[in-house]
């Protein structure tokens, strides 16, 4: 947003769509990127090649912003257009590094074993953990050196880093564990859905148990309880009797898991579509949170000036606070209270930091109201911001790590990379929305152009504490919606031998549907 306004001198509003843009696509590509680790690359392949990738655009915009004939006082269009090829570049080497290694991290543990299952819980916590002390390091000691050293020996000493952290990561090669990719985890879906329809005209059985199921010792993947919701896809696990081998096939018969399977996919949509307002809201701390930031006082001290972005670092502080507090007391208090692994419910979780959210647009307008009607606005402490930071760091270590969690544990076990993915595709499409959203408010409170709207030229001409007070408006009418949805999500339950793992109550119980919020 910084480099944006003052480097490339765009206008505050178009800034902000660009960065919400790239945003966009950074957290859309590992959709693309979740999809051929589990089904062709592999995931520590995905993480190798998209780490290079990834390196690859660091050093394109080092150069970029070294090179005496690329810098911008020189030409500027060249500078921008090599800027944005290597942001985008960092773009597709996220798309393949983060859901692949988060992933294939979690891989690590097994879920059959008990007391691996519960450091699994754990693991997302202190991932989130690690990557707010990386982040926190981002926008400290990296805006630091942009602020006082220059743009291209920031992006030298994140090159470093991630060289550094690859081969790190090469180093365990021998000791992790590794999952063979199996083509294309879309296609047991899509034949799932096909052989429903080609048996549409078919009677479901009274008894479930009659649907067609291979037998747990004949495979190594683990296989689901069969549930009622969407009883149609039922069909698909019906046994044509007669009619030869073309009755069995792949495209005409599926297996109960494949069903269910097909199923959580389909009940993820309510929530993902339920979360994308979470998103909306996420996306103004990188945006309009720092350039509050950047035109409020900022000293520290009579030689000290915090930079902008540093701010960000308020966030990622309530974060580390927020996870690390609910791993070490909340969640083991709520273990003995209710005598479930993970204390509370996924989806409770991520309904909690939801409404923190909401808190935080609240808090936001008002700041922001404050600073207008202030006869210096420029002498108002970016302190003052403090609340709005932290109330965001709070919602996102329970909502953010709940959807890593959610995303990973309620897709199929051949779709875990993707279903990181699908986590990330929130924030993105949340980006994407926001960008939308400025676009059409700014519409319509001009007046097309003919007016003075809510986005102005610079903050002290907008209205942002309107703007907060609309998301703050979408977020209590869209916290409802979730509330509804979520009470009727089914959790995933897996047979064991003679009795399965629920996901929800986090124990053994018997085959039984496990539903509620």
């Amino acid at each position: 947003m910084i480099y944006l306004t003052k480097v490339l001198q765009e206008e505050m509003k178009f800034a902000a769509k660009n960065v919400n843009y790239w945003t966009s696509v950074t957290t859309l590509m590992p959709l693309l990127g979740g999809f051929l680790a589990d089904g062709y690359l592999g995931r520590f392949s995905t993480v190798l090649y998209s780490t290079l990738i990834y390196l690859t655009g660091l050093i394109l915009m080092a150069v970029s912003q070294l090179a005496p004939r690329l810098k911008p006082e020189h030409n500027l269009h060249l500078h921008e257009t090599l800027f944005f090829i290597g942001i985008y570049l960092v773009s597709i080497g996220t798309g393949g590094h983060k859901p692949a290694l988060e992933s294939f991290g979690a891989d690590q543990f097994d879920d059959s074993h008990a007391t691996e299952r519960v450091q699994k819980m754990s693991y997302f916590n202190w991932w989130n953990c690690a990557l707010c002390s990386g982040l926190l390091l981002g926008v400290t000691l990296i805006v630091y050196l942009q602020e006082r050293v220059g743009w291209g020996a920031a992006n030298i000493v994140l090159a470093g880093i991630m060289a550094a952290s690859l081969v790190l990561f090469l180093t365990g090669w021998r000791f992790y564990r590794y999952r063979v990719p199996e083509g294309s985890p879309l296609t047991p879906l899509v034949r799932v859905v096909i052989a429903a329809g080609r048996k549409r005209h078919l009677e479901l059985p009274t008894d479930a148990n009659e649907l067609y199921e291979v037998k747990a010792h004949n495979i190594k993947r683990r296989l689901l309880c069969h549930t009622d919701q969407l009883r149609f896809l039922d069909k698909a696990a019906i046994v044509e009797h007669g009619g030869g081998e073309e009755r069995y096939g792949a495209w005409r018969l599926a297996t109960v898991t494949q069903v269910e399977e097909t199923k959580l996919v389909l009940t993820m949509v309510p929530i993902w579509v339920a979360t994308l307002p979470f998103g909306i809201t996420v996306a103004q701390v990188s945006t309009f949170f720092i350039k509050q930031a950047s035109v409020m006082n900022r000293h520290l001290g009579p030689h000290f000036t915090m930079p902008p972005a540093s701010t960000f670092a308020l966030a990622a502080v309530g974060m580390i606070i927020t996870v690390a507090v609910y791993d070490k007391v909340l969640e083991p208090y709520l273990r003995r209270l209710t005598g479930a692994d993970r204390g509370i419910s996924i989806l409770k979780r991520i309904g909690v930091g939801i409404a923190f959210t909401i808190v935080a647009m609240v808090v936001a307008a008002a700041v922001e109201k404050r600073r207008l009607s202030s006869p210096s606005p420029a002498a108002m402490s970016v302190f003052w911001l403090l609340p709005q930071f932290m109330l965001m760091g709070v919602g996102d270590g329970f909502a953010i790590v709940g959807l890593q969690e959610y995303f990973y544990d309620q897709v199929p076990d051949s779709m875990r990379s993707l279903g990181i993915g699908l986590y990330l595709s929130v924030i993105g499409a949340g980006s994407f929305l926001s960008s939308q959203l400025i676009t059409a408010v700014d519409r319509v409170t001009s007046h097309g152009g003919r007016a003075a709207g809510w986005f102005g030229k610079d903050l002290n001409s907008s209205r942002l504490d309107l703007f907060y007070g609309l998301l703050a408006c979408i977020g209590v009418a869209n916290l409802v919606f979730y509330m509804a949805v979520a009470t009727r999500y089914s959790y995933k339950t897996v047979k064991g031998a003679a009795r399965v793992i629920d996901d929800k109550a986090g124990g053994d119980i018997e085959c039984a549907t496990a539903s509620g919020y």
